[in-house]
């Protein structure tokens, strides 16, 4: 895309409170009923009620707080409050019960801090149990207590509603318009149980312009879609899956004053996911390797899908990576069984910029070349199909004897 306006990631973004009209906290309130002082319940506050929209995980098993988020945004979507989320415990299979700990969630957020309008809740964890209603209570308590604008609010935030992640995942992108610095800021949580359609990640996203609830729908699911929704480590779909944006308006400046300036907001808000998507990828449950896959060259983007889809996921691809194996007939295997009509005599892949093949005949006077770039911790893989414009981008990773120990249990 082609913006007139500079639309940059900053280089140390501090996560949801870089954005103006909007106080974060992170307490410990012990969910996970282990006696663990980890940090596991954020709330976040817009300083006037903000729109807000959200896209959510398409499982048949869906957790109470997505039910939850999305009956809200349906019925108070241009006036919401902020969020409360926890970590530690997804509030997924707990039948009406769970719903009513979900509304229970909200409702405390609104009298602890004293706002009329909604809050949105989201829960991430293990699955099947109930919430513990008194730590959740004494979390949104402490949590509404410590409701503050800078860096170290939000970095407690960000680290509250991590699960298995090693490390917060935190990004913020600016422009300027018309004298104006616009911000979109946000947070994710996601190491595990990811793909297809975003993954067991949560994130939320928060801007100081102005937008009703729809544009923000819009905006955010063209964002996830070439985001989120292209992301995998170990193909499994998560019952809770959200991601929010929010917008509270205090800029002062309306997204659609200019077409110029809802295309620099579209950007700033997928370049904040986008970064945000890389990291979860990059903190996989165990991972060792980052790999960019392209195809390129196919009759459909449809059918260039399938292709990365096909390589990306399968195990024995994802575990030579771990080895360090370049080992092409993999990749080519896998694109083979996407069945789109690969022809061999015209199928080239890359690694990096080095070829691996090119016309269906091996380049293996390449090979030292292709090993030393496996054994990178970040590479990228092209498969070219020349057969067309249809292309896909998805990030996933290798798999370890060590993603299958840390899965045994929980």
């Amino acid at each position: 895309m082609n913006h007139t306006l500079n639309v940059q990631l900053i280089e140390t973004p501090g996560g949801i409170a870089d954005c103006p009209g909007y106080t974060i906290a992170g307490v410990g309130c012990d969910v996970r009923e282990t006696g663990d002082p980890r940090l596991d319940l954020a709330l976040f506050v817009a300083d006037a009620p903000c729109s807000a929209a959200g896209v959510f995980t398409l499982n048949d098993v869906c957790a109470a707080p997505v039910h939850v988020c999305q009956q809200i945004i349906a019925q108070n979507g241009n006036k919401i409050a902020g969020c409360v989320v926890n970590s530690g415990n997804a509030n997924a299979c707990t039948g009406a019960q769970g719903m009513t700990d979900g509304n229970a969630m909200s409702t405390l957020s609104q009298l602890e801090t004293g706002i009329s309008a909604p809050f949105l809740v989201c829960s991430t964890g293990r699955i099947g149990r109930q919430l513990p209603m008194d730590k959740i209570k004494a979390g949104i308590q402490a949590a509404a207590q410590l409701l503050s604008a800078d860096t170290q609010a939000s970095h407690d935030a960000a680290d509250a509603i991590l699960t298995s992640d090693t490390r917060r995942k935190v990004a913020t992108a600016r422009f300027d318009y018309q004298g104006k610095t616009i911000t979109v800021s946000g947070m994710a949580k996601g190491a595990g149980m990811i793909e297809p359609n975003m993954a067991t990640m949560l994130a939320f996203v928060a801007t100081d312009l102005e937008a009703d609830s729809d544009l923000l729908k819009t905006v955010l699911k063209e964002a996830s879609d070439k985001t989120f929704n292209r992301i995998s480590i170990d193909g499994d779909m998560s019952t809770n899956d959200t991601v929010l944006l929010f917008a509270n308006g205090v800029a002062g400046v309306a997204a659609t004053a200019s077409t110029e300036l809802l295309e620099a907001f579209k950007q700033a808000v997928y370049l904040v996911c986008d970064d945000l998507a890389e990291k979860i990828v990059g903190d996989g449950e165990k991972v060792t390797k980052l790999v960019e896959l392209i195809v390129e060259g196919c009759q459909s983007h449809a059918d260039a899908e399938k292709v990365a889809r096909a390589v990306g996921n399968s195990l024995l691809v994802k575990t030579a990576w771990y080895g360090s194996d370049p080992n092409w007939g993999r990749l080519a295997d896998a694109a083979g069984y996407a069945r789109v009509g690969l022809k061999e005599a015209s199928f080239d892949i890359h690694y990096d910029d080095v070829a691996a093949l090119i016309s269906g005949r091996p380049q293996d006077s390449n090979l030292p070349q292709w090993k030393a770039i496996v054994a990178k911790k970040r590479f990228r893989i092209t498969l070219n199909l020349n057969q067309g414009d249809g292309h896909y981008r998805l990030l996933t990773s290798d798999l370890s004897e060590a993603y299958v120990d840390f899965n045994k249990s929980e």
